[in-house]
């Protein structure tokens, strides 16, 4: 079971990585190099930082071949299809659930500290996005954004780790923390849940003018 939600979160990154190569005008090389770049960098950063070779996805065909097929299957519906709106924020947090929880498994799998499990799933699931996005001229990154997606995936990890600790098998504990993410995700995107922000006084100095910011509430 594991191995096929693995396979689905790469695939809906993979999807992700085209449309945002299809949003910014870019050819189908740059769809194919966006659907790696989403699909591959937050696991191998992982892997890197935990010393575990070879890199996953280097002796994977099943999943490359999976990342071609997708993206180009994408390519060629985005050929006759309007893109829906919404539909990469979507995608994306799709992937962005089952990564999450496929990194803190390997985390985990690694005997590393909780904190650093906890650490180590969002940057496997934010960082293909990252990269992706910078890559297409998007700054700041979806990321930086947007406050409930690393959040989303702090809670994700954190509850994978709980039911972990708690005996609860990786199946059930894997969907159970990916549809946390989902939900949680997919729930900013449609109400507009943002994290409160700090309201400050003072003033700001911006591009050699002063700014006054008021102070609210």
């Amino acid at each position: 079971m594991l191995h096929v939600l693995y396979l689905v979160g790469i695939a809906a990154f993979a999807a992700s990585g085209v449309l945002a190569a299809h949003r910014a005008d870019m050819d189908p090389f740059g769809g194919l190099a966006l659907a790696f770049a989403a699909a591959i960098s937050g696991g191998t950063l992982r892997d890197v930082i935990l010393d575990r070779h070879p890199l996953y996805w280097t002796h994977d065909w099943v999943l490359l071949t999976l990342i071609i097929v997708v993206a180009v299957v994408t390519m060629a519906y985005l050929r006759f299809r309007h893109l829906p709106r919404r539909s990469l924020l979507v995608v994306d947090a799709l992937g962005l659930a089952v990564v999450t929880v496929i990194g803190a498994r390997a985390a985990i799998e690694s005997e590393v500290t909780p904190l650093a499990v906890l650490i180590l799933s969002v940057m496997t699931g934010v960082t293909g996005e990252v990269i992706r996005d910078v890559l297409c001229g998007e700054f700041p990154p979806l990321l930086l954004r947007e406050e409930v997606y690393a959040v989303a995936a702090f809670a994700g990890a954190g509850c994978y780790l709980a039911m972990h600790a708690a005996g609860v098998s990786d199946g059930p504990a894997a969907v159970v923390s990916a549809c946390l993410v989902f939900v949680l995700r997919i729930t900013a995107i449609y109400f507009g849940v943002q994290l409160p922000r700090p309201r400050t006084g003072g003033s700001i100095r911006l591009g050699g003018r002063l700014r006054i910011r008021r102070r609210h509430g």
